[in-house]
């Protein structure tokens, strides 16, 4: 049987009980001179986003949609030997030799040997000019052995990262973020290149501040602007808080006055409070629009569960700082009314707005209270500058390096997953 292990990323691995723990991350192998690689293990990610190694030795069947395994899995963190590579992370986007042509890796297979060892036997390559982005392949793309191929061991100063996102390509941002997390210093600059502004922003929220720097300071300048400005404001404004102010500035005078100008205002308030957790961007609308057009901007994609639970009613304008605040609409409620009301008639005159400098214990409080998800934030002259969500809140009351838990060892003895026998 034989498995391209790019398509393997992301499978989900389950024991024979059907219990799922995990998702496939990775490929462990062992580059060796005049051999074929051989195959160690899988990089699987269990939660709580903790990656661990299960032994090739382990698995018992590969699937298109599972991987199986038996016996138990060292829950301790995963740490690559130096002898050691990741298939996907480090190997796919490689320039290699191939009979004289310089071409492109974009895929490995590996099979099981009759004495039960698994190796990586073909090699998926691109002849032509290697593309830089996604679905942009340019040339003739071939399957060959192993040993035709050279050059595998060699660094490159610019692999390139086409067909390393590809494998990533269905995973979540948070997910990608993960698995960038992991990655070495260069090939993260070379994915963070790779990847369009939208996609890297969003990968960028779900990482740690040092990483979120760490990525951002090997940008252009230009480039690191047009991140920004397409992150939502409030995480824009976290990350800026983060950097020299003088960096700060000259970065949000590269982005364009109306986009910089909401990630201005969020700057002005303290961390803790709720202007400093906000997101300036809410489903808001005025009190004519219908019902139809209110759960239309409750489906649209880019929209988080905790935005889309309600939709703030004000008077014109509508983009924050907004007209005269009027109230907030559940999407509950909206559910339930004819398509063609008003909004302005479906409003909750029960839940009072939160001013910009309430504290966050105070905020959490008040959700908490009132068993909401998000809470409308006004100003002194009656304007919606924002909302608050829960995810916003759990987000400062988490410690600071609660990305990172995968750090950290697993708590009590209980150090492995069975999966039977």
């Amino acid at each position: 049987m034989r498995i391209f292990v790019a398509r393997l990323a992301g499978t989900p691995v389950f024991d024979p009980a059907g219990d799922q723990i995990g998702r496939v991350r990775d490929v462990v192998v062992a580059l060796r001179p005049n051999d074929p690689p051989r195959v160690h293990g899988l990089v699987v990610e269990v939660q709580p986003r903790r990656r661990v190694f299960l032994p090739i030795t382990r698995v018992v069947n590969i699937e298109a949609d599972a991987v199986i395994f038996t016996g138990a899995i060292n829950l301790r963190r995963f740490e690559k030997h130096t002898t050691e590579s990741l298939a996907i992370g480090e190997l796919l986007d490689l320039t290699v030799d191939l009979g004289g042509r310089q071409v492109t890796v974009l895929d490995l297979a590996m099979e099981q040997n009759r004495a039960g060892d698994w190796l990586i036997t073909k090699v998926a390559v691109l002849r032509g000019t290697p593309a830089r982005g996604l679905r942009r392949r340019r040339g003739e793309t071939v399957v060959v052995d192993w040993p035709e191929v050279s050059g595998f061991g060699q660094v490159q100063a610019d692999q390139g990262a086409a067909n390393l996102l590809a494998a990533f390509e269905e995973t979540r941002p948070a997910d990608l973020a993960n698995a960038l997390r992991h990655l070495p210093d260069k090939r993260r600059a070379e994915v963070a290149a790779a990847l369009e502004d939208e996609r890297l922003a969003d990968v960028l929220e779900e990482l740690p501040e040092r990483d979120q720097i760490g990525i951002l300071s090997r940008l252009d300048a230009e480039r690191a602007a047009d991140v920004l400005a397409a992150m939502d404001p409030d995480d824009a404004a976290d990350l800026l808080q983060d950097l020299p102010p003088a960096q700060a500035e000259a970065l949000l005078a590269r982005m364009e006055p109306r986009e910089a100008a909401p990630v201005r205002r969020l700057l002005t308030y303290a961390e803790n409070t709720a202007g400093g957790m906000m997101t300036s961007t809410p489903i808001v609308l005025p009190p004519h629009a219908t019902i139809a057009e209110a759960l239309a901007e409750i489906r649209r994609q880019d929209i988080t569960p905790a935005v889309a639970a309600q939709v703030y009613v004000a008077r014109p304008p509508t983009e924050t700082p907004t007209g005269r605040y009027l109230g907030v609409a559940h999407f509950q409620r909206l559910l339930r009314e004819p398509p063609s009301s008003l909004v302005g008639g479906a409003i909750d005159g029960s839940i009072d707005p939160i001013r910009p400098h309430l504290p966050l214990p105070a905020v959490t409080s008040y959700l908490a209270t009132y068993n909401l998800v998000a809470a409308p934030v006004v100003d002194e002259l009656g304007r919606l500058v924002g909302a608050v969500t829960v995810d916003d809140v759990l987000d400062h009351l988490l410690p600071p390096d609660w990305r990172e838990h995968d750090e950290r060892e697993p708590d009590g003895p209980a150090g492995e997953v069975d999966g039977g026998g």
